[in-house]
């Protein structure tokens, strides 16, 4: 598997983070990740709907917290013309207190902890904390990215704004 030295910080502090990094373009790989009932769920689970993808560390901190939940209100909002995914390495446990305490219904949160297989398809498995990447890609119908962002600072936030003009240019 392909690393890329660097590729993002953490606090200023460099990082190496494991696979390629994906652009606009590109057909979305495959993944396996597993639900808050730890059921499976992979990329062909949500074929054929636009999608939105939030990669976060750990939903226990203050900007991956801010993240999800801003999601959750863009998955309301956009409601049957799009699906909205958080990924990230917490637990499903992890995940599923965490939603329940913030009352998180629209957004669906995954658990890559198991395999990293989202982190490593994707770009964004951080191999020295075993976390993911803060990243957002947006896929169309046909299954190929149309926006991605790899936000290089992991304590940094995303572009919610480039993400949501992205997805909305889909589905109007």
């Amino acid at each position: 598997m392909k690393e890329r030295p660097e590729a993002v910080t953490l606090e200023g502090e460099p990082m190496t983070v494991i696979g390629d990094a994906l652009k606009p373009g590109d057909i979305a790989p495959h993944f396996r990740v597993v639900a808050q009932d730890l059921s499976e769920k992979t990329l062909s689970d949500y074929a054929g709907k636009p999608l939105v993808i939030s990669v976060v560390p750990s939903l226990d901190t203050g900007i991956c917290d801010l993240q999800t939940r801003r999601f959750d209100e863009e998955a309301a909002r956009l409601g049957d013309k799009a699906t909205v995914l958080t990924i990230s390495a917490d637990l499903p446990f992890a995940q599923k207190r965490w939603c329940s305490e913030a009352a998180a219904e629209t957004v669906e949160v995954l658990s890559d902890h198991r395999e990293m297989s989202f982190g490593d398809a994707w770009g964004t498995h951080v191999k020295e904390l075993r976390v993911e990447q803060r990243a957002i890609f947006v896929v169309d119908a046909e299954g190929r990215i149309q926006y991605a962002q790899y936000v290089p600072e992991i304590a940094e936030h995303p572009d919610y704004d480039a993400a949501l003009e992205a997805i909305n240019k889909i589905v109007e």
